[in-house]
């Protein structure tokens, strides 16, 4: 049983067949049937019947299925980071970082909607004999489509707030990853939510494009690409329906030349080859000031060479593979670009000679800013970089790209630091860090980046639609 629809697990009908592949091993494990048209508009009718008792459902309630959720992924842990390191092929350490996200992204919801629901709705005004309220209502049913990068984590960052909100969902998870979301169905049997209030279908274009097409959602959520997001946006247009999309990135790393090297080194890579490059948020744009570019990039080349690639189940590895053939491919026609256009590769420029979809860490030299390397998404573990003389050439390099979503600035001068974070026309920015994501800021981008945004406070009223009430004493 692949599909949880109204309360219950259904075998899926649709004309698609998925198989669920280990991508260290390129050999399938999993397969399974699509959802078809059909049971799409079941699974989005069981929310609309479901809505009127969810919504009106106490806080304090519905509260407690979340800390529900976060506790049965805990008590799930070990098997679900094993999944993600199967079928996403994920280092432990990174599957680890994610179930502990999701755990504490359905905890900071249950808090957020107590915390919400003791706050004075009133509203001042300055005409006397008024007085005036406020409402946050669910959006209503909600479609969430997530990606196949971050699994389990993505979903939450859409299920939490959503259910929080008072909103029923229908998820559809990627083709690529489509079990470990059934973990959310198996927890929603677990703590006995309410048949309709949380929907599940998996499937390939034909489910997404159902979910996305049907009149009967009153928003969309969407993760992923942005030629797929397009689609998204136009269906939303023609329903006239409120949507969120966090699309892609091709963000910038500046470092300045009073940074410690090995420091500057550490963050870089982590930017690049954490989930094998496999993010939006992939600072893939490096930005070097000119008196420390020699010796930086001698010092990232044996960095990125020495990194250990391998089978995450068996061997212990820093990165894994990419996730599937086709981003593989995709990867590996990048590197056949570099060759055509005369790019200096100091590390990697190649996929590995081994089973599965493994490719090298990567880094080329002085890339042209009209390279199609410099301004694509490449979506792997690959690097490009530039040189720059003076901040503000820093800034305008960094802010040339028809996406905004996040970056990060190296450097010990805070002041300046703060200064080129503010210039930044991005969603997120990290000053000498890692790319660390807490569950009270926001997350989404700028530009090509998308609309919206999750995460934070920001995240849940993704999902409230307000009203207002004003009454006349007189």
């Amino acid at each position: 049983m692949t599909h949880y629809i109204d309360g219950r697990w259904v075998d899926g009908a649709g004309a698609d067949s998925i198989k669920v592949f280990d991508p260290a091993l390129g050999e399938p494990f999993a397969e399974l049937q699509a959802a078809s048209a059909a049971q799409v508009d079941q699974a989005i009718s069981a929310a609309r019947e479901a809505l009127p008792a969810w919504k009106g459902l106490d806080v304090a309630r519905r509260a407690g299925y979340l800390r529900g959720f976060a506790e049965q992924l805990g008590l799930r842990r070990e098997e679900l980071i094993a999944l993600q390191m199967r079928n996403n092929g994920k280092p432990r350490h990174e599957a680890e970082v994610d179930l502990d996200d999701a755990v504490a992204t359905f905890a900071y919801y249950a808090d957020l909607i107590e915390q919400q629901a003791r706050k004075d709705p009133g509203v001042a005004l300055a005409a006397p004999g008024f007085t005036a309220r406020t409402r946050l209502e669910p959006v209503g049913v909600v479609g969430l489509i997530v990606p196949w990068n971050f699994p389990l984590v993505t979903s939450a960052w859409k299920l939490a707030p959503a259910l929080a909100a008072g909103c029923t969902v229908v998820l559809k998870p990627s083709e690529i990853t489509p079990l470990i979301e059934q973990s959310y169905g198996q927890i929603a049997e677990t703590l006995g939510l309410p048949a309709g209030v949380l929907n599940i279908v998996v499937g390939k274009a034909e489910t997404g494009i159902a979910l996305s097409n049907h009149n009967g959602l009153d928003k969309l959520s969407f993760t992923g690409s942005n030629t797929v997001g397009s689609q998204v946006m136009r269906s939303a247009s023609a329903q006239c329906r409120p949507v969120t999309l966090e699309l892609g990135g091709k963000s910038a790393i500046v470092v300045f030349d009073d940074c410690d090297l090995d420091q500057a080194v550490e963050w870089i890579v982590a930017g690049i080859c954490w989930n094998a490059g496999q993010m939006c948020s992939a600072t893939s744009r490096l930005l070097i000031q000119d008196g420390i570019a020699d010796a930086l990039l001698a010092r990232l080349a044996v960095a990125l060479d020495s990194l250990r690639v391998g089978n995450p189940l068996t061997e212990d590895v820093d990165m894994g593979p990419l996730t599937s053939q086709g981003q593989w491919l995709k990867v590996a026609a990048y590197f056949a670009v570099a060759k055509e256009e005369g790019l200096t590769c100091l590390a990697g420029g190649q996929p590995l000679d081994r089973s599965g979809w493994f490719v090298s860490p990567t880094l080329y030299a002085d890339v042209p800013a009209h390279s199609r390397l410099w301004v694509e998404e490449i979506f792997g573990p690959v690097l490009c970089s530039q040189r720059f003389s003076t901040e503000q050439e820093a800034i305008d390099l960094a802010n040339d790209s028809r996406f905004g979503l996040v970056a990060t600035v190296v450097s010990r001068d805070l002041q300046r630091a703060e200064r080129v974070a503010d210039a930044l026309e991005v969603g997120h920015v990290w000053i000498n860090s890692i790319q660390a994501v807490f569950v009270e800021t926001s997350w989404g981008g700028t530009k090509g980046s998308g609309i919206g945004r999750e995460l934070g406070p920001w995240g849940l009223s993704a999902y409230q639609s307000v009203k207002h009430v004003t009454r006349c004493l007189g």
